[in-house]
């Protein structure tokens, strides 16, 4: 009876780390309408790159196949997450391409089609795996490689933090998001026992606490100077 009850108690965290991971990413989401409403106004893309928007329906797009019923069973908030996320890139990569100037028009077109020439690629491919320990290895290496590369591109913001010792480029809401959402999604993982979902959301958990870490220290750090810049001038 106890072993029953702990199954369930596991169960039900699972699912609600689940449907956390699904909010906080949902935030995540929306992260760019400010950048799209600038794109929208002034009627042009100006210096923004349509890259992370391509990259991160690639990421959706895998991660969506596997959390699907064919790929990984009991998946179900993995293939959610990714959808919502898969739908929101295409708008964001339709406004660009609309917006854009003709060359970063072929170029943003031309990236679409690689990408869903490498998702068509990797559905087919792993479809003709008959064994689904082996496909979902397969499908859950590609997943993991596309997390993993993803949460290690704030790599660069955070050296670029550092050196500047300025907050300016890190968003705090978008660094929290982050953080919370690959928390609940590590947890997730750990409680259902997939490392393809754990491992990538535990190093996404690492690097959203060290930006956190670095945001609170450099914006205290940038409010003192200020503050003693002020007294200064009244003095």
């Amino acid at each position: 009876m106890s072993l029953f009850v702990a199954c369930s108690i596991c169960e039900v965290g699972k699912d609600a780390a689940g449907v956390a991971g699904n909010i906080f990413a949902f935030g995540l989401f929306l992260s760019p309408i400010p950048t799209f409403r600038r794109i929208v106004r002034n009627g042009s893309t100006e210096m923004f790159s349509g890259l992370p928007y391509i990259y991160s329906l690639m990421n959706c797009l895998i991660c969506l196949w596997y959390g699907t019923p064919l790929i990984s069973p009991d998946n179900l908030l993995i293939t959610t997450v990714n959808s919502i996320g898969a739908a929101f890139q295409f708008v964001y990569i339709i406004l660009f391409w609309m917006h854009a100037e003709n060359a970063k028009k072929v170029r943003i077109l031309g990236l679409l089609l690689v990408v869903l020439g490498i998702f068509t690629i990797i559905l087919v491919g792993s479809l003709q795996v008959s064994d689904s320990n082996t496909r979902r290895a397969f499908v859950g290496f590609l997943s993991c490689a596309s997390l993993i590369s993803m949460f290690a591109s704030p790599l660069f913001v955070i050296n670029l933090v550092i050196q500047t010792q300025s907050v300016e480029f890190m968003p705090f809401y978008l660094s929290l998001s982050t953080f919370l959402m690959s928390v609940s999604f590590f947890l997730y993982g750990f409680l259902s026992g997939d490392a393809f979902v754990y491992v990538p959301n535990g190093i996404g958990t690492l690097l959203g606490m060290i930006q956190l870490v670095l945001y609170f220290y450099y914006n205290r750090s940038s409010s003192e100077d200020s503050r003693e810049s002020l007294i200064l001038s009244y003095t």
